[in-house]
């Protein structure tokens, strides 16, 4: 009986033995491994064997990239405006040993240590700056914390901050600005195009004017040279009608007075201010100069002897 119950007994402290001589590690955690409380080893994920009533697993460590919450807090700018704020840390543990025996509170240390640094930085920045800026802010408090933090064994990845509150009041009077602001540049912007488009309108008329000045020059060009052509041909015309009549022939004469009898009757008939024209002339007058147009063609046709010269050649006006 006394046999039976002692291998029991060693039986149990068999399987209690072999219980703690084998460690199972997750994945995504480490172990510290500590022989009478000193540290020894660090144990990877996955099946391990140690000494049992010897070693014993010390501190159980996330490897995993984890988040930690900024509580929200207040903190004074440069130029005393209190802004309320609150963020979050990623980090990731490196070195399992370190961040077991070299810092007595992860966790705390890490939000204390970015509390403050987030406090140095954000109060050496205008209120403006913290609103505007906010990925230097990031960037900065990243540094800081990652060189305070390397002798723990962990990498601060990213800070972000998640919210920056500021006063009421400082909310209402940014507002203000910002409205009297846009409504600046909004008249900005109108007198530009007032500007522009009386610019546009002044160039328009220059040109119109301009291009009207040169169509009334060439006009008045045009005119004036069809006018000299005009007294070149009356000028001819009475040059061939004079030598004609010094030739001894005064029937031209009557041709040109006829032709610019015709002419003045035309511009009677034609005149839009009156239909009835009353005319205190002889109509024998008429008729002579169209008779003495009569003789002029039958003495050109009976006087073969009379040279072509002595007829008036008249251009056809």
């Amino acid at each position: 009986m006394t046999e039976g119950v002692f291998a029991i007994f060693l039986l149990v402290v068999a399987v209690f033995a072999v219980s703690q001589a084998v460690v199972v590690v997750r994945q995504g955690f480490e172990y510290t491994l500590e022989r009478f409380g000193r540290f020894t080893m660090t144990l990877r994920p996955g099946f391990s064997l140690i000494i049992p009533f010897v070693d014993r697993v010390g501190r159980r460590i996330n490897m995993m990239e984890q988040v930690l919450d900024i509580p929200g807090q207040e903190i004074i700018t440069k130029d005393n405006a209190i802004v309320a704020v609150d963020g979050v840390v990623f980090y990731q543990v490196l070195d399992a040993a370190k961040a077991a025996y070299e810092v007595s509170d992860l966790y705390s240390a890490i939000v204390n240590l970015t509390t403050t640094n987030l406090r140095t930085v954000m109060g050496s920045m205008d209120l403006d700056e913290t609103l505007s800026k906010r990925d230097a802010i990031n960037a900065k408090l990243l540094i800081v914390v990652d060189q305070a933090t390397h002798p723990w064994g962990i990498k601060i990845t990213r800070v972000e901050l998640k919210d920056i509150r500021p006063p009421a009041d400082i909310v209402n009077a940014m507002g203000r600005q910002m409205k009297a602001e846009r409504e600046k540049r909004a008249n900005i912007l109108e007198a530009e195009g007032s500007r522009a488009s009386a610019i546009l309108r002044a160039e328009g008329e220059k040109a119109s004017q301009i291009l009207e000045a040169e169509g009334r020059r060439e006009a008045a060009f045009r005119d004036a040279e069809a006018r000299e052509r005009s007294a070149e041909a009356e000028a001819k015309a009475t040059t061939l009608v004079s030598e004609a009549i010094a030739g001894g022939n005064p029937q031209a004469l009557n041709y040109f007075v006829a032709q610019k009898y015709v002419e003045a009757m035309q511009a009677f008939a034609t005149s839009p201010n009156a239909k009835t024209i009353f005319m205190p002339i002889e109509a024998s007058a008429l008729v002579g100069s169209l008779g003495g147009i009569g003789e002029l063609v039958k003495a050109v046709r009976t006087e073969p002897s009379v040279p072509r010269s002595s007829v008036p050649s008249v251009p056809r006006g």
